[in-house]
């Protein structure tokens, strides 16, 4: 993954599962920084199931543990369904980094031009809520 001008593995973070009735439901990646707990990846097999918030909640309990009192991610302009997920669960826009994706392809070229809803991906976006 590729954020901010850094290249993260995910398999070097921390993570968190969510099985339900035994079976892999959703996943999240997360680290720590000296501004809080930076939330990596989030994913949930089965969208409106309630995972995606388990996950979430999860994490926020995980940061406040290390005394974090801000939970914050990155997502792209173009990905409106994760706007809507994470203000609807208290986080807010904080910052908005143009072209931010344009350089991060210059690292991993695998990133689309072109992304959901057909919208042209160039922008980081940070949310972020307190806890």
């Amino acid at each position: 993954m590729v954020t901010r001008g850094q290249v993260y593995r995910l398999t070097n973070l921390h993570a968190l599962v969510c099985k339900v009735s035994g079976k892999l439901a959703g996943a999240a990646t997360y680290r720590f920084d000296n501004t809080g707990c930076e939330l990596m990846s989030l994913n949930a097999l089965t969208q409106g199931s309630g995972v995606g918030t388990a996950l979430v909640k999860a994490v926020e309990a995980e940061a406040r543990k290390t005394g974090c009192r801000r939970l914050w991610l990155i997502t792209s302009n173009d990905n409106l369904d994760a706007l809507r997920f994470y203000q609807r669960r208290g986080f807010r826009i904080t910052a908005v980094y143009p072209d931010a994706v344009d350089e991060a392809r210059r690292m991993k070229p695998t990133i689309p031009l072109t992304g959901e809803n057909g919208i042209e991906i160039h922008d980081e976006i940070e949310l972020a809520k307190a806890l």
